[in-house]
């Protein structure tokens, strides 16, 4: 009751897909509530791939790694409504689109639902959306052309983020202390292309839409979140938690095994494939195929630009030498065919730089 007069207050809601949904199999019924009362959603990684991304209503993902599209929505929303997420500071930005807006929570577990001093339903994702639904008959929101609006305009930013390339766009003035154009390494080490943005573009509009992506650390999550269009429902697998460093290739056998007929693809940097790629060598035991694409950024590419952002030089976060004459990590970049270690354990194997060779 506390919830459908909370709602009624209000004309510009949005709903959180949050990984509940999934767990819940309320898909239908979460899409059905948002059609019924035209309220739009956003994705958490949790959430991500439970609704098709092409729904009308959908946005994409939410907070931090969320797009320009749900974020605004999200800002000026005079309602929250989470279903089946734990409002992780990810998804909340750290209250920063909603710190003083209402919240309403449908979980199944209270410390969840009872998050952002929300207005709370304790109750599954399928079962908590039947009975509000049932109980708001007759309610609209207020939404007229916004939605479509965001849409458009994020819709421009995905295709511009598709197709950057490396030399195109130049050098960010933190990595040109390290790569300048003149210097030998840089045409040995860099000479691609190939960006992580417009790779995943290609890839998500090359493979087959019941394909499925696993993903856990580094910049990849944050860029999938924002940029990966998701054809059909429960494809999007990514450990977002932890960030935890190793999961991708293990997560790629798991679902292998658990979906044989479909394709699987893990979304993995250089420094994460280090971390643990043993289930490579099991996948091939057991027979099981899956797709490896390896970002090689010769290091610990996120951190190490978290590090330089925040007024430091790199630290130990890239895949050099040691340098004798300064007795620091700083000499040259150390040159690792990770194609060829595959190759060893029986993987057949590619190495691209450039978009025909990815095609």
């Amino acid at each position: 009751e506390d919830a459908v007069e909370l709602i009624k207050s209000k004309k510009k809601p949005l709903l959180i897909l949050g990984g509940g949904v999934r767990y819940s199999e309320a898909a239908d019924t979460f899409a059905a509530f948002a059609e019924k009362f035209n309220i739009p959603f956003v994705e958490t990684q949790a959430g991500k791939s439970g609704l098709e991304s092409n729904h009308p209503l959908n946005l994409g993902g939410i907070g931090v790694t969320g797009n320009g599209a749900a974020n605004k929505i999200a800002k000026d929303a005079d309602l929250i409504i989470g279903v089946g997420t734990r409002f992780t500071d990810f998804t909340t930005a750290s209250k920063l689109f909603y710190a003083e807006t209402d919240v309403l929570t449908i979980n199944v577990s209270e410390f969840h639902a009872s998050k952002l001093e929300a207005t709370k339903i304790v109750a599954d994702a399928k079962a908590g959306l039947e009975a509000l639904s049932a109980a708001l008959e007759g309610y609209k929101s207020g939404y007229e052309n916004e939605i479509e609006e965001v849409k458009k305009k994020w819709d421009q930013e995905l295709n511009r983020l598709r197709s950057i390339t490396f030399r195109a766009e130049g050098f960010r003035p933190e990595i040109k202390g390290h790569f300048d154009e003149d210097l030998p390494e840089y045409k040995e080490v860099l000479n691609t292309e190939l960006v992580q943005t417009t790779v995943l573009g290609k890839v998500n509009e090359s493979i087959a839409d019941d394909s499925i992506i696993t993903c856990a650390a580094g910049s990849l999550p944050g860029d999938l979140q924002r940029m990966w269009v998701s054809k059909a429902r429960n494809t999007y697998h990514i450990e977002y938690g932890y960030s935890c460093m190793g999961y991708e290739i293990a997560a790629a056998l798991g679902a292998k095994i658990a979906e044989p007929d479909k394709e699987v693809y893990a979304m993995v940097g250089d420094g994460s494939y280090l971390m643990l790629h043993s289930e490579l060598v099991t996948s091939i035991q057991e027979r099981q195929k899956i797709n490896i694409v390896l970002f090689d950024n010769s290091g610990f590419g996120c951190i190490n630009n978290l590090q330089m952002d925040n007024g430091i030089d790199s630290f130990g976060t890239e895949f050099r030498m040691r340098n004798p004459k300064t007795g620091q990590l700083d000499g040259d970049i150390m040159r690792i065919n990770f194609a060829q270690s595959a190759a060893a354990y029986g993987a057949k194997t590619y190495e691209v730089y450039t978009m025909e060779q990815l095609k």
